[in-house]
């Protein structure tokens, strides 16, 4: 399944530190190859359209699936980074 990043998310991406954007990587190939694996710990958002999943304790991607493929809107520290605060 193809990954596509927001302009948003992107700009999010090259903030991250290289240890976590090696984790982002591992659970993107996660995300495509099995939605439902345990340490995504996906979930619907409350009062939006998308899911979150989880990329370290800390920090959470949201992304949604369009057309066969899947969107990554944002990503950041939990609540914060995601417009939750």
């Amino acid at each position: 399944m193809n990954i596509v990043f927001s302009p948003q998310a992107k700009k999010h991406i090259r903030k991250l530190p290289v240890s976590l954007r090696k984790t982002l990587y591992k659970q993107l190939t996660l995300l495509s190859e099995n939605a439902r694996h345990p340490s995504l710990r996906v979930k619907k958002m409350s009062g939006y359209p998308y899911f979150e999943a989880r990329l370290s304790r800390h920090y959470r991607f949201v992304f949604d699936r369009v057309s066969g493929a899947i969107w990554i809107i944002a990503l950041g520290p939990h609540d914060e980074g995601l417009g939750k605060k």
